[in-house]
């Protein structure tokens, strides 16, 4: 019997197992991408995070979007001494409500105000550096009543009671082991007896030990970071190129 090798057969499985192996490459590449395009690309100096968030719940802000809380911005609650104070730390306990904690690694530029220290509210352009007054947990502002009836504004960054616009938290956190200066623009806007606090973006310099300018988020030198959204989020890796995108035009507040 003359025995018969079947090229055509043989062929056809390799084009079948060809097609399913590059079906996998491509799979492999759009998930590789996804991972990449979380990571500030390498010539990027300044990673800015465009935000919108209201401070009612204790604000958690990591600034290089490492999964680890890098400063807490909350309002703290005392009814016996009708106070709300925003205040800023690496550190918060719940404990009989939100209030920060003593810690001795990530620190704020910091500004003495009446005898007492608080979170300075720079202005865009200041410069966040080695050899600026820092500290570890610090008040940023806030509404204190003599009773329930009569109250005093204090703090820099709610000015008297009239509040402030695009002011700027200096920062200095570390990421493995070494310091990094960022910044965080927040606006406080106030009533006759209370007030808020808006986050509007926040960014950091990739260099250990390099000075950061509050404010800057155009440039060469800048990546532009969307905040992710449950939809984002639900789309997976597909969807994060459309959120975060180098910054090649100029960027707008």
């Amino acid at each position: 019997m003359k025995r018969s090798s079947r090229p055509r057969t043989a062929a056809e499985l390799s084009k079948s197992l060809h097609q399913r192996l590059n079906a996998y490459a491509l799979a492999a590449s759009a998930a590789g991408a996804g991972v990449l395009a979380l990571a500030p690309p390498a010539e990027a100096k300044i990673v800015y995070t465009k935000a919108h968030v209201v401070v009612g719940r204790p604000f958690a802000l990591d600034l290089n979007h490492d999964g680890i809380v890098d400063f807490y911005i909350l309002i703290a609650y005392s009814e016996s001494h009708y106070k709300h104070e925003l205040s800023v730390c690496q550190v918060m306990s719940s404990y009989h409500g939100p209030f920060c904690r003593s810690s001795p690694t990530n620190e704020i530029r910091a500004v003495e105000s009446v005898n007492r220290e608080f979170a300075a509210a720079l202005h865009p352009s200041a410069k966040i550096q080695r050899g600026d007054r820092f500290g570890y947990v610090l008040p940023m502002g806030g509404l204190r009543g003599l009773n329930k009836t009569t109250y005093f504004w204090y703090g820099p960054w709610v000015d008297g009671g009239k509040g402030v616009r695009d002011r700027y938290l200096g920062l200095k956190f570390k990421i493995k082991g070494q310091f990094h200066f960022g910044w965080a623009r927040i606006t406080v806007k106030t009533t006759s007896d209370n007030f808020k606090a808006i986050v509007t973006g926040y960014a950091y310099e990739t260099i250990p030990g390099k000075a950061i300018v509050a404010g800057k988020t155009k440039g060469p030198d800048v990546t532009t970071v969307y905040s992710a959204s449950l939809g984002h989020l639900a789309a997976g890796a597909s969807a994060i190129p459309a959120w975060r995108v180098k910054q090649t035009a100029a960027a707008t507040h």
